[in-house]
């Protein structure tokens, strides 16, 4: 418990993280000299008590390396963090991260979240950012499978980022876990997300990239799995949009591709999931193309139904699932079959 205490003040004394910061500290925790360290001796005394206290507030808990529960894929990278934060359950099971583009398609976010549902129902846990976008979309497929998900964030514990992501946030603590490296009061600085990146890529078995533009972090997500010697997936896009450069490179570059969430399930090792019952598609949904997102008065048109039957016909879809309205009106698949 000591040790953890100290790797605490190691964290709370440089809470900007990085790198070189941790390699010093772990060369002070390794060699007994982290007590006689000024910073970490104030921090020990000053802060930690503080951190514990609101981490007992805000219900979530601390793990140093080395401590029982840290997680053993992450203590096994190249450069795995001094201790983490948790809200909620963590434990070693199967895992995947889906990870892309905040600003997604709706092709993009339709395609996360029929893979974090399909993994999820299928016994593997979903990792991902609970960023905008894809990451988001693959985090609400992981509950709507009733599975699990983590979501590792690039702030403190009592800093929920993107705001409006909170109640995403209570609903993944509540049957999966919420992770972070940083402390109490860390804000969302842009290089933290980043250095998170590599604790997605370490809690995986395998990272699969749904939709990224050249410079998106979901490729520096891809890169680092590799070095970690993860598998790496991608979701094949369209050639005409930026979106889609990031994973057709990677296919490219030789990523296995991603079809079906049974594509996933193989790449580590496990057999496909058994094949649902089917049944005849409504006819209003089938006007939806999947990975599109459409118009009232196109549906409307192309069913030749007043706009106020569609519109009921559509409130039905949406209150079982099966379609969800974007922001300015269209609707869009909630769920991919295949």
């Amino acid at each position: 418990m000591a040790d953890s205490r100290l790797a605490l003040a190691c964290v709370v004394a440089r809470p900007d993280g990085g790198r070189r910061a941790r390699d010093s500290a772990r060369e002070l925790l390794a060699g007994g000299g982290a007590e006689g360290d000024p910073a970490v001796r104030d921090a020990l005394e000053n802060c930690v008590p503080a951190a514990e206290a609101a981490l007992a507030r805000l219900g979530w808990r601390w793990i140093a390396d080395g401590d029982p529960g840290f997680p053993v894929r992450l203590a096994a990278t190249a450069d795995p963090p001094l201790g983490v934060f948790l809200r909620g359950g963590l434990s070693e099971v199967r895992a995947v991260a889906l990870v892309g583009a905040r600003r997604a398609t709706a092709y993009g976010r339709e395609v996360a979240e029929y893979l974090g549902r399909e993994l999820a129902a299928a016994g593997v846990a979903v990792v991902s950012g609970m960023a905008r976008g894809v990451d988001a979309a693959a985090h609400r497929g992981a509950l709507a499978g009733a599975g699990r998900t983590v979501a590792v964030w690039g702030a403190g514990p009592d800093r929920v980022y993107p705001p409006e992501h909170a109640r995403l946030a209570e609903e993944i603590a509540a049957s999966g876990c919420l992770l972070t490296e940083y402390p109490p009061g860390a804000p969302p600085l842009a290089h933290h997300f980043p250095e998170r990146n590599r604790l997605i890529a370490g809690l995986a078995e395998a990272v699969i990239v749904v939709e990224a533009d050249e410079r998106s972090g979901a490729l520096i997500t891809a890169r680092l799995a590799l070095d970690e010697g993860r598998e790496v997936l991608a979701v094949p896009g369209s050639v005409f949009s930026r979106l889609s450069a990031g994973p057709n490179g990677l296919l490219r570059a030789g990523a296995a591709p991603v079809l079906s969430a049974d594509d996933v399930l193989a790449a580590i090792g496990l057999p496909p999931r058994a094949a649902a019952p089917g049944g005849p598609e409504p006819a209003l949904l089938a006007l939806i193309p999947a990975g599109e997102a459409v118009t009232v008065d196109r549906l409307a048109a192309a069913s030749g139904q007043p706009v106020a039957q569609v519109l009921e016909g559509l409130l039905a879809l949406e209150l079982t699932g099966r379609v969800a309205r974007e922001a300015d009106g269209r609707y869009r698949r909630s769920r991919v079959t295949g």
